[in-house]
């Protein structure tokens, strides 16, 4: 498809509306686009013609009468003598795929865990449309910049973000409808940068920075100010850095003598705190023996996560490179550089602030054909350079408005489906205003996109932090709270994923687990399958017996479950003083009882509320965990 236009004819067409979309089957759909001002419209579909006029504007759109599914098909769309031929349509459910990083994270970063399904991806009647970063603090967007449709196959699937993969595969398998997913989502955003500017009026102290926003001239100066200042920064650093200064034998070379440098113990941070001895560079360099068996042939490295910057050399030969913390490095090493015997290993990292380090409980190895060799264990060490922190960047697509304006503001006239979403971890230093802010979300879209029964489905967030790390406690569970007192708003559903997570990895793995659970709810919620128990067990109210209370629950399913033995852990009881004890509890029948011999008079409990609760074992006999949750407001009262 293309856009076909000379000197007095033109016609284009929105980006969504594009060879290989999916249409939303069963519902009124929207073909619309741009032309020359008053000009006759055709469009042919399904043996059927539709007929209107382009206006003053050159605006145009037709509705076409609900469909059943199917595909592919093709339509014609002619405006004067012009004509655009649409090819490989479907007719299906469409969902938008929307939130931060966790939503965005494609199939490539998990295709290590699941490459036997990546290995064996095929399926024309699965797709997506990724939508482009962009952000507009002026005005809503009417079209997207770029995109275009893909369906699933052993190169494109690695494209598909991973999360809405596996929902769109659980439905697909199922319903055997084709499935579109429209992808908008951008790392780091918080949720006010994807509320309307409508929604936004709602919170003063929030709406009135958009003002300053809409000011080109201080988004560029801030913009130019700060490449500046990172520019200077990483040019005073590179020419300090004594790992360089020697350009005929620079520290990654597998000649130069590093018998008096420190030892180090990798995995581990080498500063215990955030001190200006954590920033700068820093080189790390280990001698590993490699047999014959593994010369020659394909081989990989792997060297965990590394807080930010890594370059990683093998012989002096550069193997790869990240330039920021979360991604896990993963590099292909070329045939002709690993050689028997001795070989060196060098990698420079650059630190920008906080604690710099390699992070643990990662894969550190070296891998060929079937053997492997451990990389954990002594390293040398080396300082290259101490610098001062680095600011942070101001991201302005995480600025209130922007994403709305840019990535949702274009989608509205595409008839959907549902909502799920994946977002929050950017919202936690300040939890207290996310319930408000993620309703208004919710009613803004669907008041939108005109629907107000429109299913929203969302990812509670996941266990996450080192268990001894103090620096966020109760940052994550209250969080945790405002996404399931979002479950107030009629017609939505939560996935709980406190089970899922990685205390080392912002970013857990466990995708395919999260997308049936988001599968399982719109089965029940927007598929209407009443047999499918959409969530695990919600915590509804309490009694209290002497010195025990007793817990009941919604969305028990056939029964409350305890994996792995009667007792159920993370759960805490208080008394009046509010002052939380570890408790005891079981299951009896459809409620939980819980007690502490050190608590005689109880009046509260709480389960699950840490950052990062440990042996999670409280699901229903679906196999759907409970949410986190507590029955008073003594959040600030911790042992």
């Amino acid at each position: 498809m293309g856009t076909e236009k000379n000197e007095t004819e033109f016609i284009r067409l929105p980006r969504l509306v594009s060879d290989g979309m999916v249409l939303q089957r069963n519902t009124k759909i929207k073909i619309w686009g741009w032309a020359t001002a008053d000009r006759p419209v055709t469009i042919q579909f399904l043996q059927t013609m539709y007929k209107t006029k382009t206006d003053s504007d050159g605006k145009w759109s037709v509705i076409i009468p609900e469909q059943e599914a199917g595909g592919p098909y093709c339509m014609e769309i002619t405006v004067a003598t012009r004509k655009i031929t649409l090819r490989d349509i479907l007719i299906g459910d469409v969902w938008v795929c929307a939130g931060q990083s966790n939503m965005q994270l494609s199939m490539e970063r998990v295709k290590d865990k699941y490459s036997d399904i990546v290995a064996k991806a095929d399926n024309n009647f699965i797709r997506q449309f990724v939508v482009p970063m962009r952000y507009n603090f002026k005005s809503p967007c009417d079209d997207l910049e770029s995109g275009s449709w893909a369906s699933v196959n052993r190169e494109t699937i690695l494209q598909f973000t991973a999360t809405g993969y596996f929902f769109a595969k659980e439905l697909y398998d199922k319903y055997q409808v084709p499935i579109g997913l429209i992808c908008t989502a951008i790392g780091g955003s918080q949720v006010e940068s994807w509320l309307s500017e409508e929604s936004l009026r709602h919170f003063p102290a929030i709406f009135k920075e958009i003002a300053q926003l809409r000011d080109d001239q201080f988004i560029e100066k801030t913009q130019h100010e700060e490449e500046a200042r990172d520019n200077r920064w990483h040019n005073i650093l590179n020419s300090r850095d004594k790992g360089l200064q020697n350009h005929e034998l620079p520290w990654y070379d597998e000649n130069i003598d590093d018998s008096n440098w420190q030892i180090f113990e990798l995995p581990d941070y080498w500063a215990d705190d955030d001190s200006c001895r954590s920033h700068g560079v820093f080189w790390f360099r280990k001698e590993v023996t490699i047999p014959v068996s593994m010369v020659g042939i394909s081989a990989r490295i792997f060297m965990g996560r590394i807080v930010d910057n890594d370059t990683v050399y093998i012989n002096g030969v550069l193997i790869g490179s990240t330039s920021y913390q979360y991604p896990p490095r993963k590099y292909d090493i070329p045939c002709d550089v690993l050689k028997e015997g001795k070989n060196t290993i060098a990698v420079r990292v650059i630190n920008y602030r906080g604690k710099g380090g390699f992070i643990k409980d990662k894969p550190y190895q070296l891998l060929a054909g079937d053997q492997s060799i451990d990389l954990k264990g002594q390293w040398k060490f080396q300082i290259g350079t101490v610098m001062d922190m680095l600011p942070q960047t101001t991201f302005f697509q995480y600025k209130p408005l922007g994403l709305f304006n840019g990535m949702i503001a274009p989608l509205f006239y595409y008839s959907m489906k549902g909502v799920i979403w994946y977002q929050g971890e950017s919202n936690t230093e300040n939890p207290d205003s996310y319930k408000e802010l993620f309703t208004q979300l919710i009613y803004g879209w669907r008041e939108r996109w005109k629907k107000d029964e429109m299913p929203f489905l969302f990812v509670q967030l996941p266990n996450y932090f080192e268990r001894e790390n103090k620096s966020a406690v109760n940052k994550w569970p209250l969080l945790r709270e405002a996404q399931l007192k979002t479950l107030e708003v009629p017609h939505t559903a939560m996935a709980v994923a406190i089970d899922l997570g990685e205390w080392n990895d912002l970013h857990p793995l466990n995708k395919q687990e999260v997308g049936k659970r988001l599968a399982a709810a719109a089965e029940n919620l927007a598929y209407g399958d009443g047999d499918v128990v959409p969530m695990g067990p919600i915590y509804q109210c309490m009694e209290i017996h002497d010195n025990q209370i007793y817990l009941n629950f919604t969305n028990i399913g056939s029964g409350l479950y305890a994996k792995g033995g009667e007792n159920l852990n993370n759960f805490e009881i208080s008394g009046a003083d509010g002052r939380c004890v570890s408790a005891n509890a079981r299951i009896e029948g459809d409620r939980v009882r819980v007690w502490s011999d050190f608590v005689k008079s109880p009046t509260a409990v709480r389960y699950a509320w840490k950052d990062n609760p440990e042996n999670i074992n409280f699901y229903n006999k679906e196999g759907l965990p409970a949410t986190p949750f507590r029955t008073d407001p003594y959040e600030s009262r911790v042992l």
